[in-house]
């Protein structure tokens, strides 16, 4: 029997599917469950997937970017707020993977470097992610089918633009 919230009127508030026929719902499921396979993957290497989308961000930022990234460039590469992006950078360079040097031009600003053994990491970590990847989203058109979806409801477009910014910040 499902459980409901009855108005004064006798009317219920929720709809009268299931919540698993509600992709909200699912989302919120599937995400859970494709964290718990990154953290698995990750777990041997000794990094958080916060940890690693950052490290792997510097790492690809640095290769991508005209210079070493600063930690705002960070932050926002990521979609991660400039509080939380400060700590995990502090943790990262405390581990020895990354370092941060002042600005040249700006003492306010710190640029973020990769160590020797941050890049190693970092490579051993997006080789652990692509296999967890392949075994939760499957390949061949499952792959290319959960990428499309995917694209479409993080509001980018193949090349990882931003084609709907609704949602993109909370307000």
């Amino acid at each position: 029997m499902r459980a409901s919230v009855v108005t004064m009127s006798g009317e219920s508030q929720f709809p009268r599917t299931s919540a698993w026929d509600r992709p909200g719902f699912l989302m919120w499921h599937a995400t859970l469950r494709f964290q718990r396979a990154s953290a698995a993957a990750l777990a041997p290497l000794g990094i958080t997937q916060t940890q690693f989308r950052m490290l792997a961000s510097v790492v690809w930022l640095e290769e991508n970017s005209e210079g070493p990234p600063s930690q705002r460039m960070l932050a926002d590469h990521t979609a991660a707020d400039a509080m939380m992006t400060s700590q995990v950078v502090r943790a990262l360079e405390g581990a020895g993977l990354l370092v941060r040097d002042p600005d040249p031009h700006d003492n306010r600003v710190k640029r973020l470097r990769a160590t020797t053994a941050g890049r190693k990491i970092a490579e051993e970590a997006i080789r652990a992610i692509a296999q967890a990847d392949m075994e939760f989203f499957g390949s061949g058109d499952d792959w290319q089918e959960s990428i499309e979806v995917m694209r479409r409801l993080a509001g980018r477009d193949d090349s990882g633009d931003l084609v709907d910014d609704r949602w993109q910040r909370d307000p």
